[in-house]
């Protein structure tokens, strides 16, 4: 009988064949989810650009929804990114349902600077009027290019107000706000409100109401996870964000490792098949007995492939190294959740993603 396989599942395979085993290929044990992310009620989420962040936030959102929670999920870099991965269109400047899973909802917020700004003139200076006269002339891009700490004051304002909202009874309305945060490059200047307002104003209601913001960001309701790739860049940019976010006195929540390529092929023999040392005789009677036959380049590249996986799982292992040494404020190992490289980029990618967080204590 001839069979063909590719991919993931072909090294599978081959992993099965060559030790002989009827057993699944299983993973690591799961990671724990760490104890200031289940008290947090604000998640921030950040990562070099490239590592998905922004699936990994769209997937968390999902994980807290379960159960019957209510969730918001919140952008505000203007690229409607939330909307893509979710398959709809462009998200408004005002909360709406994305997604439902079992039981609990899932909305998205995609902030809009102007929108946002425009509120704020209204809510503290009963300025709408003035406001709307300043967008017709472009002064409001004018304003926010000229003190970028006040867009970033605008930003965590608005996530400020979505998270102390409460519906007509009283409740509030969400019980988790996610946030796809610039990236590390940006992620401690954004949340440095702080600082921002110190080179804006002294006194006034925004001044105030950016005092309310840090005392939220600092306090235990709200923690940064940041998404990394176990390569060299990405890691190195994750432990300089650590050490950024703690001196500012931010609170680290996990460290997400996506894309992990999983241990498929013999623990004892990974290091001889990095270096290319495969008994491709034993290999191919194996197979045979399997009941796949394959000829000499479908076998050549089958060894090709699984010798590729070898050598990309050791540099992984030597990248996750430096992840063991990163602590959190209290100077314990700061938590991490890996993440499987998923074939897929669909939205049920992002909730094949949820579930295994939900595995992870989310």
């Amino acid at each position: 009988m001839e069979s063909s396989v590719s991919g993931r599942g072909l090294i599978a395979r081959l992993y099965l064949v060559v030790t002989k085993s009827d057993s699944a290929v299983s993973g690591g044990s799961p990671h724990t989810w760490p104890t200031a992310a289940k008290r947090a009620r604000l998640h921030f989420i950040s990562g070099k650009g490239g590592t998905g962040k922004t699936t990994v936030a769209g997937a968390l959102a999902l994980a807290l929804a379960q159960g019957g929670k209510r969730v918001l999920l919140v952008e505000c870099e203007g690229r409607q990114g939330i909307a893509q991965l979710f398959d709809r269109p462009p998200l408004p400047p005002t909360d709406d349902l994305i997604a439902t899973v079992e039981g609990g909802e899932v909305h998205g917020l995609a902030i809009d600077i102007e929108f946002a700004l425009l509120e704020y003139l209204d809510m503290f200076y009963n300025l709408g009027f003035a406001g709307r006269a300043m967008k017709r002339i472009g002064a409001i891009d004018f304003v926010t290019t000229v003190a970028p700490g006040l867009r970033d004051v605008i930003l965590t304002g608005k996530i400020k107000e979505r998270i102390i909202a409460t519906d007509k009874d009283g409740r509030q309305r969400y019980d988790a706000v996610v946030v796809d945060s610039p990236p590390t490059g940006r992620i401690g200047n954004f949340l440095d409100v702080t600082q921002a307002m110190a080179d804006l104003t002294k006194t006034g209601p925004i001044r105030n109401q950016s005092d309310g913001v840090t005392k939220l960001l600092h306090s235990p309701d709200t923690v940064v996870h940041l998404v990394t790739l176990l390569e060299a860049m990405p890691i190195q940019e994750t432990v300089e964000a650590v050490d950024e976010l703690l001196a500012k006195g931010l609170r680290v929540g996990a460290i997400f490792v996506n894309r992990v390529v999983p241990e498929l092929l013999p623990d004892g023999e990974i290091d001889a098949i990095a270096e290319g040392t495969i008994d491709a005789a034993r290999i191919k009677t194996n197979l045979a007995d399997a009941g796949i036959e394959l000829d000499q380049d479908e076998l050549a590249g089958l060894l090709t492939e699984a010798i590729e996986h070898a050598i990309r799982y050791q540099a992984q292992q030597v990248a996750s190294g430096q992840l063991d040494a990163v602590e959190n404020k209290e100077g314990a190992p700061v938590a991490t959740v890996e993440l499987p490289n998923l074939d897929g980029h669909d939205v049920a990618s992002v909730y094949e993603l949820a579930q295994v967080l939900r595995k992870a204590g989310v």
